[in-house]
């Protein structure tokens, strides 16, 4: 029983380590699952008083911990309350096997299907509309379209945007290198001084990267121009190689802080808002 008593301390030894490791992957991933619902601002929020009950405890403040006593049970309830939507989200996506599904980003290829999809209809003079999710959970929008669970391929989305067919009004949804839904609908831009120029589609592309971080391709059905819509700004009549590589560039590397700058040969210039606008 030599081997076994080896064998046993070994384990011992990596146990700690093993504990850890595992711990960790759970946390990531949860912190991962997190992050793409608004339940992110529910972990900040206990950060934020987390940190005041330990700097009470620190500085011996003992008014301010009695109140947080008080407290912290009706905080807890009126969080659970708040954030029951988002909770039960949660919940679904564990339940269906999410929290270990790793988030997979369309590939050179599909990218350029969708591009190459993109210039066909611009020069049909069709409208389009592509939402890429990133971060930030979309499932609401997803569920207002017609579910597709298809793959992606220039002739399927050139098929959906044609006239008169029942999808090509809404927006398509392009995630995890499948294309999700079509026919969604996009929440409007608030922005009071967008170019009057602007159709429903850019208006709705804004207004989705508005209120999420997910990357909007459109085609302006007047005039057949190209642009993205990504955090809160909208990038006018960009080139299908500048679109190509952009989308691979946010989709690669996830949502971007502060302001990006396209390359348009100057043929643009901005507004306050910061929504790009053609000459």
């Amino acid at each position: 029983m030599e081997w076994f008593q080896r064998i046993t301390s070994v384990y011992d030894l990596i146990r700690p380590v093993l504990d850890i490791v595992i711990l960790a992957f759970l946390i990531y991933k949860a912190y991962e699952l997190l992050v793409k619902t608004q339940a992110i601002q529910l972990i900040k929020g206990a950060g934020v008083l987390a940190i005041v009950y330990g700097l009470a405890v620190l500085f011996k403040l003992t008014t301010l911990q009695w109140i947080l006593n008080i407290l912290a049970p009706g905080l807890f309830i009126a969080v659970v309350i708040v954030f029951q939507p988002e909770l039960r989200k949660i919940i679904i996506r564990m339940g269906q096997g999410e929290l270990f599904r790793p988030d997979i980003k369309p590939s050179l290829g599909q990218l350029e299907a969708v591009v190459t999809a993109a210039e066909t209809l611009s020069q049909e003079r069709r409208g389009m509309l592509v939402v890429f999710p990133r971060r930030v959970n979309i499932r609401d929008v997803i569920d207002t379209g017609t579910r597709l669970n298809a793959d992606i391929s220039s002739s399927l989305i050139v098929t959906v945007f044609e006239f008169d067919t029942p999808l090509h009004d809404g927006a398509m949804v392009i995630q995890n290198g499948r294309i999700v839904a079509a026919g969604c609908f996009l929440p409007l831009s608030e922005q009071q001084d967008i170019k009057k120029s602007f159709g429903t589609r850019h208006r709705a592309s804004l207004g989705m990267s508005e209120q999420s971080d997910a990357v909007v391709l459109v085609v302006s059905e007047e005039t057949g121009a190209i642009s993205l819509a990504y955090d809160s700004k909208l990038y006018y009549e960009l080139s299908p190689l500048e679109i190509t590589r952009k989308l691979r560039e946010l989709l690669d590397r996830g949502a971007r802080k502060g302001n990006s700058v396209i390359s348009e040969s100057g043929n643009a210039e901005s507004d306050k808002k910061g929504v790009f606008i053609e000459h």
